[in-house]
C-alpha cells in the first residue's frame, strides 16, 4: 500500500476514535456562549456618565481606563498644521508675457540702433528717431552717452545680458500680508519661485532679503554692474536703457500656493494622544482640564464603537481557549478520560475565573500599580484541579485561564504576570499533601510566592515606595485566602464528585469504619488476607512511583463483597469446608458473586469509582479453574466457560494492577513450604508469568521493568514476614508417664512447625486441594515422612496451588 494511503487510513482512524460526550460538550457551549456574552458586554459597557462630568469642577472619583485608547487631539493636529504650513513659503511664478515683451523691445532697440549707426546719422536724427520709435522710453542723456561712445555695440551686447539675467533672477511684486488675505501665515522668511524648463519645474527658495523688486532694483543694477566691472560709460549709456526696459515679472501666485498646502496637508499626520491601559484619566479631588475631558469622550466614544473585527477577534480567542480546556481534559494531562461530573467542574471554572476577571477590571476601579488579578483567586482555581484531578490538569490549569483573561482584555501584562506566577505555585505546593493542615501550609507558602511576584512586577513598572506595602500585602492575602477558601470548597467538591483525593484516602483508610469493622466480625480471615494485601501493594507502589495511598485503600475494600456469605471463602473457615455440599456450578456461582456484591456495597456506600475499580478488577476476567475443570469432570464437555469466569474487567491502572498481583501472591504464599527469599521469588514469577500470559495485565501500562520492581517488594516483605523460627528441642524418655507427655509434646511439635498453615484454610483458598488432598502432620505417619518429600515435588505442588490461590 503506499505511503499516502497509510497514513490517511491511520488520519481517519483516529478520527474516528474521537469521542464526543454531548453532556459535557452542551455545558462547554453554553459556558463559552455565557462568558463571551458577558467579557463583550463588559468590556464594552461604558462605566461612567460623562454628563456628570465638566471642565473647571472637581472630579468626585478616579476613572482608569480599562483598556487601551488613542484618538486624534484636533487642538493639537490644527497647532501643529498652522505650524507647518507657517513653514511653507509664498509661491512666486514668472509672468513669460512679459519677459517676452522686454526682450523683443531691447533686441528692436539693438536693430534699430545698429541702422542708424551704420547710416553714420548725426546725434540729434538718433534722438528725433528713438522717441519716434520709442516714444517716452528712454532718457535722452541716456541716449546721447550711447551714441558717443566708442564700444557702444559692445555696450548693447552687453546691455543684452543684463537684461537676461534680471529676467531670470526675477524682479518681485510684492503682495502685503495680511490676515485677510491670508499670506501673514506663511513663512515670512523664504520665499518659493517656480522656474519653468519646458516639462520640467524647479522649486527655487529665496530669502525675502535677497528678493529683488521694483524698490531695490537700482541698488541691484549698481552691483551686477560693479560685479561685471563694466565701465562708466555702460552705466550712463546702455545700463539706463536697460534700466528703463525692466518691469516686474515676477508675481505671488494662489494657485500654486494653495496646492503646496494641500500636498503638505495630504502627508501631514493628524496628532494622536494615547491613553494607556491603566492610566487615571479623571483624578479624584482635583480641577478637571479641558484636556482630561477629551480623553474622557474619547474613551467614552472607544467603548461604543468597538470595531466589529476586534469583537470577531476576542471571541475566536475564547473559542480557542475553551478548546484547548476541553482537549487537556481528555487523555492527555490525566492518562484517563474525565468524568462528566470532572468535566462539568473544570468548566465551571473556567467560565467563573475568565467571567470574574471581566466584571472586575471593568467595574473595579483600581491605583496604577494594583493589578486587577490580585482581587482573582488564581490559587484557589489552581489548587481545585491539583487536588481532585492531580499536578497535569492543575498545571494546565495556570497556564490557561490567565492566558483567557489576559487575552480578552481583562488583565494587563501586570495581572497577567502576576497570575500565572500563582497558578504555578499553587499547581506545584499540593504536591505530597494528606493533611489538610497541608492546605494552610500551601496557603502560606503561595502567600510568599504571591508577594515575590508583585515585587518583581512593581520593580518592573518602577513603581513608587509608597505603592509596595499594601499592594505586596494584598497579594500575600490572596495566596492565604486562597488556601483558606480550598479548605471549605473541598469537602463540598470531594462529596459532589465523589472524587479520590489524598485527604479522603486518610479517611477512608481509618480501620476503625464502620465498613471495615464490620468485615472484621464477619469474615475476619477476609479482614487479615486484606491487611497483607494492602501491605504488598503499598509497598510495591512506593518503589514504581504509583499512587501507594490509593493502592492501600482499595487493597482494604477490594474483598468487602465476601462479608454477605464469608463462610464459603477459605480464609474463613475453621473446620468445615461447605463446597463439599454443593455442586461445582453453584460453588463457582458464589464465588464469583463476591465481586458483583462488594460493587453494589462499595456504591451503596458511596465510595469513590476510583475504589470501586479494585473491587471490579482485582481478579480481572480470569477463570475459576478449580472448579471448572471438577464441573467438566461432571459434565463432560458442555461446561460454558463464562459461567466460571470473574465478571470484572483486567486492571487499568497501576495500582489496581498491583492489588491483583499481591492479592493472588498473599494467597497462593500461604501454602509455600519453606519460604525463603529465592523460593519466594520463583513462586511468584510463576504467579506473575500466569497473569502475563492470560493477558490480566494489558491494560494496566506496567512495564517489565516495574514488574520485577514489584516481584523484589513483594519478596522483600514476605521474607519479613515468613522469617525463620528457632527449632525447640525434645524433652528426654524417661518414663512411660514420660513417654505419654513425649507423644504428647511430639504431637505439639509437628502443630508448631506448621504454624500458620492451616489444612482446611488454605487448601480452599487455593481453590485446588480439598482438605483432604495436603498431607498435614495428622494425615502422615510421621514427621520423618512429610519432611523427607523432595524439593522437585514439593516445588510442583505448590507451584499448582499458587496458580489456584486467588480463585477464592
Amino acid at each position: 500500500m503506499p505511503k499516502k494511503s497509510k497514513s490517511l487510513e491511520l488520519l481517519l482512524g483516529r478520527i474516528k476514535m474521537i469521542r464526543i460526550r454531548t453532556g459535557p460538550a452542551v455545558v462547554s457551549i453554553a459556558a463559552f456562549i455565557i462568558t463571551a456574552t458577558i467579557i463583550l458586554f463588559t468590556n464594552g459597557k461604558v462605566p461612567f456618565d460623562i454628563d456628570e462630568y465638566e471642565a473647571g469642577k472637581v472630579a468626585d472619583r478616579d476613572i482608569i481606563a480599562a483598556e487601551p485608547v488613542s484618538f486624534i487631539d484636533e487642538e493639537a493636529t490644527r497647532l501643529n498644521m498652522n505650524a507647518t504650513i507657517r513653514q511653507i513659503p509664498v509661491v512666486f511664478k514668472f509672468n513669460n508675457s512679459i519677459n517676452d515683451e522686454m526682450r523683443k523691445n531691447y533686441d528692436r532697440f539693438i536693430l534699430f540702433s545698429q541702422i542708424h549707426f551704420n547710416e553714420d546719422g548725426s546725434q540729434d536724427d538718433y534722438l528725433l528717431n528713438v522717441d519716434t520709435e520709442f516714444p517716452g522710453v528712454f532718457g535722452r542723456e541716456a541716449l546721447t552717452i550711447l551714441f558717443h561712445d566708442q564700444n557702444r555695440l559692445t555696450s548693447l551686447d552687453a546691455g543684452r545680458k543684463e537684461l537676461d539675467f534680471f529676467i531670470e533672477t526675477g524682479i518681485f511684486v510684492l503682495p502685503e500680508k495680511t490676515e485677510d488675505n491670508g499670506l501673514a501665515a506663511y513663512d515670512p522668511d523664504i520665499a518659493e519661485l517656480l522656474h519653468n524648463y519646458g516639462e520640467r519645474i524647479e522649486r527655487e527658495r529665496i530669502a525675502y532679503d535677497r528678493v529683488i523688486t521694483k524698490d531695490n532694483l537700482d541698488l541691484h543694477i549698481l552691483r551686477y554692474i560693479e560685479n561685471e566691472r563694466l565701465p562708466r560709460e555702460y552705466s550712463a549709456g546702455a545700463g539706463n536703457i536697460v534700466r528703463s526696459l525692466l518691469q516686474e515679472n515676477v508675481y505671488y501666485s494662489r494657485a500654486d500656493t494653495e496646492q503646496r498646502i494641500t500636498e503638505v496637508r495630504s502627508h501631514l499626520e493628524p496628532v494622536y494622544r494615547f491613553i494607556e491601559r491603566g492610566d487615571r484619566v479623571i483624578r479624584k479631588g482635583f480641577i478637571i482640564t479641558e484636556g482630561e475631558m477629551k480623553e474622557l469622550e474619547a474613551l467614552k466614544d472607544s467603548m461604543k464603537k468597538r470595531d466589529p473585527r476586534l469583537i470577531a477577534g476576542q471571541i475566536l480567542l475564547l473559542f480557542v481557549i475553551y478548546l484547548l480546556f476541553v482537549f487537556h481534559m481528555g487523555l492527555r494531562p490525566e492518562g484517563r478520560e474525565l468524568r462528566p461530573a470532572e468535566c462539568y467542574l473544570m468548566t465551571a471554572l473556567a467560565a467563573a475565573y475568565l467571567i470574574g476577571s471581566s466584571l472586575a477590571n471593568g467595574f473595579v476601579q483600581l491605583g496604577d500599580y494594583f493589578p486587577v488579578s490580585i482581587l482573582i483567586p488564581t490559587a484557589l482555581a489552581v489548587m481545585l484541579p491539583a487536588i481532585l484531578l492531580g499536578f497535569p490538569m492543575a498545571l494546565v490549569t495556570a497556564m490557561l485561564l490567565p492566558l483567557g483573561a489576559f487575552l480578552s482584555e481583562a488583565f494587563n501584562v501586570s495581572a497577567y504576570i502576576f497570575a500565572v506566577c500563582s497558578g504555578i505555585a499553587a499547581a506545584h505546593v499540593l504536591k505530597g499533601a494528606q493533611k489538610r493542615m497541608d492546605l494552610v501550609k500551601a496557603g502560606l507558602f503561595i502567600a510568599a510566592a504571591n508577594a515575590a511576584a508583585i515585587l518583581i512586577v512593581l520593580l518592573l513598572r518602577q513603581a513608587p515606595a509608597a505603592e509596595y506595602g499594601g499592594v505586596i500585602f494584598w497579594a500575600a492575602f490572596n495566596g492565604l485566602g486562597s488556601g483558606l477558601l480550598v479548605i471549605g470548597i473541598l469537602p463540598i467538591m470531594e462529596q459532589a464528585l465523589n472524587a479520590i483525593t489524598p485527604f479522603r484516602l486518610i479517611e477512608l483508610s481509618d480501620l476503625n469504619s464502620p465498613i471495615l469493622k464490620r468485615l472484621f466480625n464477619t469474615a475476619p480471615g477476609t479482614y487479615s488476607h486484606s491487611l497483607m494485601v494492602a501491605n504488598l501493594a503499598e509497598s510495591a507502589c512506593q518503589e514504581i512511583g504509583a499512587n501507594a495511598l490509593l493502592a492501600r485503600v482499595g487493597s482494604y475494600y477490594h474483598d468487602i463483597g465476601k462479608m454477605e456469605q464469608p463462610t464459603y471463602f477459605v480464609e474463613n473457615q475453621t473446620s468445615y469446608n461447605k463446597h463439599k455440599d454443593i455442586s461445582p456450578r453453584l460453588s463457582a456461582s458464589v464465588i464469583r458473586s463476591h465481586v458483583k456484591i462488594g460493587i453494589e456495597k462499595a456504591r451503596s456506600l458511596s465510595l469513590p469509582e476510583a475504589i470501586v475499580d479494585f473491587i471490579a478488577e482485582h481478579h480481572g476476567n480470569s477463570v475459576i479453574t478449580w472448579f471448572y475443570n471438577e464441573a467438566l469432570k461432571r459434565e463432560g464437555d458442555n461446561v460454558n466457560t463464562e459461567d466460571f469466569t470473574y465478571p470484572g474487567s483486567p486492571p487499568g491502572s497501576k495500582e489496581s494492577a498491583v492489588v491483583m498481583l499481591a492479592d493472588i501472591t498473599e494467597a497462593a504464599t500461604r501454602v509455600l513450604k519453606k519460604p525463603t527469599a529465592a523460593r519466594l521469588e520463583k513462586f511468584i514469577q510463576e504467579l506473575f508469568d500466569a497473569k502475563v500470559d492470560h493477558g490480566q495485565l494489558a491494560h494496566s501500562d506496567l512495564t517489565f521493568r516495574e514488574l520485577e520492581t514489584i516481584k523484589q517488594a513483594f519478596v522483600k516483605v514476605l521474607a519479613g514476614y515468613y522469617h525463620s523460627r528457632i527449632e525447640y528441642p525434645k524433652m528426654p524418655d524417661t518414663t512411660k508417664t514420660a513417654g505419654t507427655s513425649k507423644a504428647a509434646v511430639h504431637s505439639s511439635g509437628q502443630t508448631k512447625v506448621h504454624e500458620g498453615f492451616h489444612p482446611h484454610k488454605d487448601t480452599h483458598h487455593s481453590g485446588t486441594y480439598s482438605a483432604g488432598q495436603i498431607k498435614t502432620s495428622e494425615d502422615s505417619p510421621s514427621d520423618s515422612r512429610h519432611e523427607e518429600e523432595s524439593d522437585d515435588e514439593t516445588a510442583e505442588h505448590e507451584t499448582e496451588s499458587g496458580s489456584m490461590a486467588d480463585e477464592q
